[in-house]
């Protein structure tokens, strides 16, 4: 059996508790090296065989399933966050398949959760925004054409982008020219829930400065919306005014 298991944004202690116990009793972990804490590897066994994914192909990674797979091994693939976001874990599963192995996926707290924590925002506010857009900018990996940045900015909805952080310079221009204003607020949080975590907080028409400022180039997610303003209101769930299923209104 193969574990696709989310890591959480950074922190050790975010993984889930699921997550944790399976690596302790894990016989082979494949981790990914370039994103995920190493110090998530003290829970593995002595004997367990590790390797790091950061510099194998699709294929050595199954390859090694399926050289270590028998029924009483327990094989983990560590992902970052939650492995459903930028995991690209359909192919590895389509691969499995392929050989007959059988997986199941434990869910990880993902890096826009933390950044959102960082932060201490909430992206549904009442009246600001109840839709959270997470997408990427469009650099050596395209995106469909529908999902072009231009296109999502015209909901003005709360945004958070991976995998963008060394194009700021582009994104600017696309999150105006599809309708947010210069000075809608923004923030760049680097490494969520990471020890050397750095939140900056900026503007749509400042985020290239910002980041140039503070030498971001990788490993940030960008927020953009109103969200991170001041100015909201209050929701109807613990309104007075407000009747539902569990209390009436006073």
């Amino acid at each position: 059996m193969v574990y696709f298991i989310g890591a959480g944004p950074g922190a050790v202690d975010l993984i889930t508790v699921k997550g944790a116990t399976l690596l302790q009793k894990a016989d082979v972990i494949i981790y990914a090296g370039s994103l995920v804490n190493p110090e998530l590897l003290q829970y593995a066994k002595k004997d367990c065989k590790i390797f790091n994914s950061a510099g194998m192909t699709l294929e050595e990674v199954v390859d090694v399933f399926v050289c270590e797979n028998t029924p009483d091994k327990i094989m983990v693939r560590l992902h970052t966050g939650d492995p459903s976001i930028y995991g690209a874990i359909r192919e590895q599963m389509d691969l499995l398949d392929e050989h007959g192995i059988k997986y199941s996926v434990v869910p990880g707290v993902s890096s826009f959760c933390g950044a959102a924590a960082a932060l201490n925002a909430e992206y549904t506010l009442p009246d600001i925004s109840q839709t959270v857009i997470l997408s990427r900018m469009e650099g050596r990996t395209p995106v469909p054409p529908d999902e072009e940045i231009a296109k999502l900015a015209t909901h003005k909805a709360s945004m958070v982008l991976f995998l963008t952080s060394s194009l700021v310079e582009q994104l600017s221009g696309k999150l105006i020219e599809g309708g947010y204003r210069a000075e809608t607020p923004a923030a760049i949080v680097y490494k969520a829930t990471w020890p050397d975590q750095k939140v900056i907080k900026t503007t749509v028409g400042n985020l290239a400065k910002s980041a140039k400022e503070n030498n971001i180039t990788k490993t940030a997610l960008i927020l953009i919306g109103d969200f991170l303003s001041g100015d909201y209101e209050r929701s109807k769930l613990y309104d007075k005014t407000f009747s539902h299923e569990f209390r009436k209104a006073k």
